[in-house]
């Protein structure tokens, strides 16, 4: 006998063991992505994020991590959606996405990330992970989301994006 199938959680009850953020800038068509260098994604295509530290809201820490990994301030923050996480392995992460009209400084390298910027409709979802062209179209037209995906390892096994209840 083989591995006992993966069954999807049941998502109203489901609970996060780390909470965490993504950032997105937006500018003049335009977004700031990121190559992963450590962590969770390392060598995949993000953008900047982290976990949420204690006492810190998530808009807060979504401006932390961008200043952390790529050196700007994000500008005029504003809730995209929310993605939660199913890993295989038991992980399970709650994750709120953010978008940003602009952002104050100059890009830097750092030992987390190498910042750049892409045209939106050349975004290099191969190199991704396979959740974010899902929801991704949703955050660029601005249509707020709830993304539900299982993972083992870096294979999805399920995904779906809805509207992001209000």
């Amino acid at each position: 006998m083989g591995a006992p199938a993966f069954v999807e959680p049941h998502w109203p009850s489901w609970k996060p063991t780390e909470r965490g953020v993504l950032c997105f800038v937006l500018r003049a068509g335009k977004v700031l992505l990121i190559h992963k260098k450590r962590g969770l994604g390392a060598g995949k295509v993000n953008g900047p994020g982290g976990r949420i530290e204690a006492g810190e809201s998530p808009a807060e820490a979504a401006v932390r991590e961008a200043q952390e990994e790529v050196g700007v301030t994000p500008r005029g923050l504003k809730a995209a959606g929310e993605l939660l996480f199913q890993f295989t392995d038991g992980y399970a992460l709650h994750c709120e996405v953010f978008t940003a009209e602009d952002a104050a400084g100059e890009l830097v390298e750092t030992d987390e990330a190498a910042p750049f910027w892409v045209e939106t409709s050349a975004i290099p979802y191969q190199d991704m992970w396979a959740d974010d062209a899902y929801w991704i179209p949703w955050m660029l037209e601005g249509r707020p989301f709830r993304g539900l995906f299982c993972f083992e390892g870096d294979r999805m096994l399920s995904g779906r994006v809805e509207p992001r209840p209000g």
